[in-house]
């Protein structure tokens, strides 16, 4: 019975390393794998991003707007971004001038 395991067992080695240098001997003649279906993901995700973006503001603007009829709705913060933010309540702060306040009268 060991022997008959051992037997199979090497055919198994030896038909593996068969298969192997078989595709190695075909590898250089085939042609290079397309980009296409990685680009094609890519874009695929790219615009799926702008699409939720833009459902996401919607859906805040409207929600502003419930709760605060006629009003201006403020600029909506980052979602992923847990840094400073430098806009309150859709105004900029005082001490941040644009070029047109940094002139002299």
């Amino acid at each position: 019975m060991a022997s008959r395991l051992w037997r199979w067992y090497a055919d198994r080695q030896f038909n593996k390393w068969e298969k192997t240098v078989l595709w190695d001997m075909l590898e250089p003649y085939r042609p290079p794998r397309s980009f296409a279906p990685l680009v094609g993901t890519y874009v695929a995700a790219f615009y799926t991003a702008v699409v939720a973006a833009a459902v996401t503001e919607q859906l805040y603007k409207e929600k502003y707007w419930e709760d605060h009829p006629g009003e201006a709705v403020p600029i909506m913060p980052p979602m992923f971004y847990w840094g400073p933010w430098r806009v309150v309540n859709g105004e900029v702060p005082r001490f941040i001038q644009t070029p047109e306040e940094a002139k002299p009268a």
